[in-house]
């Protein structure tokens, strides 16, 4: 948890060069690993994504 939390607050501060708005979504990534909450979320993201992307294939 602390290294989301870490990435989070780093991508508040996304207009220095170093730090930057992509630790925003990985800071969620790694979050939603220890939150169930945000697991649910991404999850049922994830299902919705490969259903969309099997209905394009057809």
């Amino acid at each position: 948890m602390t290294v989301g939390s870490v990435l989070l607050a780093g991508g508040t501060l996304g207009f220095l060069p170093i730090l930057g708005f992509w630790m925003v979504p990985v800071g969620l990534l790694v979050l939603s690993h220890d939150l169930p909450y945000v697991r649910r979320k991404r999850r049922r993201f994830s299902v919705w994504w490969e259903r969309r992307r099997m209905r394009q294939r057809d």
